[in-house]
């Protein structure tokens, strides 16, 4: 492979990589979840459910239409295969990853030292009950903590607050781990009552940990600076750059420069080139493939902020806009609302992307109706806002409203 990567290239190198441009299976059992899963290595979790939850999303964008319950089964078992912790954000990992972000559970319990002390010290005796609270009862949902917590036997100072608090510092460091989520509530255990002796008991030193993730970042990546296979696993740069440079020293992986990026690129010493890629996806907007912003920038020229916090009068695109992926282009985004209620699949804004094909509605329209379809909603309703409203409607056959 050439020490210069076109930038056609290296987006089809990292859609690639990423599972877009494979044949999607003919049925979607736990086989093809697990595989998918192996490549990208995590799903990002998110509560905004106006459309799904997130980390269901990139899995129907790669695979198609499949029942969430199997990957529920996969993700979400206390004794499964893979364990939420914050890697990205908030994710789900494989189980055998979780040692490797001891040195991050570290890192918390020097913050929290740091600038949180006052309050730890303050509240040892809410640690201390949480902790037997799961010792005696075994794992637990928050609302059944919350419930024990604010019994009057407890006292006043019993705030839910307080526990909630101290729940999520003690899962940042470790002390505590999911058992899963039921209706997107998590669930709480010590780590012995669901994880194996085998990963509680492994340590990994923070440079060979680091050194792992950027490994799996790289292969997730396909492609890509410093900065991009860094932010995968939210890591420091000053701890990511050394990984890097062994792995180039492992032949893992190797400089290359990419037209436009004005930064040194690395490949991974088993990416695939596709000399095509062919796809109609509606990516989440936590996505691997654009969730790093400045990513997604330079490599498809798709500048992307996310409007859920921006106040309504403000919001260009809408609330929840998802990019629009196109062979191997960001074509367009596209705003949608899962209404339950009237089995309809809301179309609130529709945009096309700068030098996009003029025809790209008869390819999004037939992935607008198999998401639908994979929600079990009957109809498609597409509002008259954004330049790619109208084209959208009539491919679908719609009346604007």
């Amino acid at each position: 492979m050439a020490d210069s990567v076109s930038p056609a290239a290296a987006r089809r190198i990292a859609l690639a990589a990423q599972g877009f441009g494979r044949p999607r299976p003919a049925a979607v059992g736990t086989r093809q979840l697990n595989l998918l899963l192996d490549r990208i290595r995590l799903l990002q979790l998110d509560s905004v459910n106006v459309l799904e939850r997130s980390h269901y999303l990139p899995v129907f964008a790669r695979l198609g239409g499949y029942d969430k319950t199997l990957l529920d089964r996969l993700t979400f078992a206390r004794r499964g295969p893979y364990r939420e912790y914050w890697a990205h954000e908030a994710a789900l990992i494989p189980l055998e990853d979780w040692p490797l972000f001891r040195f991050r559970m570290q890192d918390y319990r020097d913050y929290f030292h740091r600038v949180d002390d006052a309050w730890l010290s303050a509240h040892g005796d809410t640690l201390a009950w949480l902790r037997a609270e799961l010792a005696a009862k075994g794992p637990l949902p928050a609302s059944k903590i919350e419930r024990d917590a604010s019994s009057p036997r407890r006292g006043s100072w019993w705030e839910w607050d307080e526990v909630k608090r101290g729940l999520e510092r003690m899962f940042r460091l470790g002390e505590v781990v999911s058992a899963g989520r039921s209706g997107f509530e998590r669930t709480y255990a010590l780590p012995e009552q669901v994880m194996p002796a085998s990963v509680i008991e492994r340590e990994v030193p923070r440079a060979d940990a680091v050194h792992a993730l950027m490994a799996s970042s790289a292969e997730a990546h396909g492609i890509g600076t410093l900065s991009d296979l860094a932010d995968y696993y939210r890591l420091k740069v000053a701890d990511a750059k050394p990984a890097l440079e062994r792995l180039v020293d492992e032949g893992v992986v190797r400089r290359v420069s990419v037209d436009g990026w004005n930064r040194p690129a690395f490949l991974h010493r088993d990416a695939r080139i596709p000399r095509r890629i062919e796809t109609t996806a509606l990516l989440s907007p936590f996505d691997p493939v654009v969730w790093e912003r400045d990513r997604a920038l330079r490599m498809f020229g798709f500048h992307y902020r996310i409007e859920i916090y921006t106040p309504a009068p403000k919001r260009v695109y809408g609330y929840y806009t998802l990019p629009v992926l196109v062979d191997d282009r960001l074509v367009g985004r596209i705003d949608l609302k899962n209404d339950r209620k009237r089995g309809v699949l809301r179309v609130q804004s529709a945009w096309r992307e700068p030098g996009a094909p003029a025809a790209i509605a008869e390819r999004i329209v037939p992935a607008l109706r198999e998401l639908a379809a994979w929600q079990g909603l009957a109809e498609l309703e597409v509002v008259d806002r954004g330049d790619l409203a109208r084209a959208v409607a009539a491919e679908a056959g719609v009346a604007l409203v």
